[in-house]
């Protein structure tokens, strides 16, 4: 498997062919990915937060999961992962959160504004980002009151999670640029196919 590097606060995209696995790698330690997912023949079929969490009934997904899109079709698997907490309530960071909840005058564009510029070139348009499948976020809720926290993450350095394709695929990928979510710091991602 050849591994590509992720700058921190960058993004890719890329395709998957059904059948091909992506292997998402923490290469440091404490650092999020955020991944979308698009039907590579329809980008009106994407990854969709709402049903996979219907179809689990629960909101942490990992090892074993499918995650299925807005048609109710699986879209990914989630394979062997070392981590086993992610987060797939939280929208893809951005400009205006950094604005928001940072008190950021001149924020980072942050993982939506780098996955709307790495899938523009592919036809999607900033209105078709949905929810992240957010891979190495720690956001425990609260059962009682059902107030978030967002913590750093669980990952170790060389830890990751692989996702198999049930179909063609187009891949929206980050190093996330959110301080909270990553502990204060930013770290490349590591990825490869095989």
């Amino acid at each position: 498997m050849i591994t590509h590097e992720i700058e921190p606060r960058s993004g890719v995209a890329f395709h998957l062919k059904k059948g091909e696995t992506l292997v998402v790698i923490d290469p440091q330690g404490g650092q999020v990915a955020d991944l979308l997912a698009f039907n590579a023949d329809d980008l009106g079929e994407v990854l969709s937060s709402g049903r996979t969490i219907d179809y689990a009934s629960r909101i942490y997904i990992g090892e074993g999961d499918p995650l299925y899109s807005n048609r109710s079709n699986i879209m990914i698997e989630i394979g062997h992962d070392d981590v086993k907490r992610h987060d797939f309530l939280l929208t893809p960071c951005s400009a205006e959160m950094f604005r928001i909840l940072y008190n950021d005058d001149n924020p980072h564009r942050g993982c939506f504004g780098n996955l709307a510029a790495a899938l523009a070139p592919h036809g999607v348009k900033k209105d078709q980002i949905p929810t992240a499948f957010n891979v190495f976020m720690n956001v425990p809720v609260n059962g009682e009151t059902g107030k978030l926290e967002v913590l750093p993450p669980l990952s170790k350095a060389g830890d990751r999670t692989e996702f198999h394709a049930n179909m063609d695929l187009l891949v929206g990928l980050t190093a996330c640029s959110a301080p909270l979510s990553n502990g204060g710091s930013f770290k490349p991602i590591h990825y490869g196919i095989k």
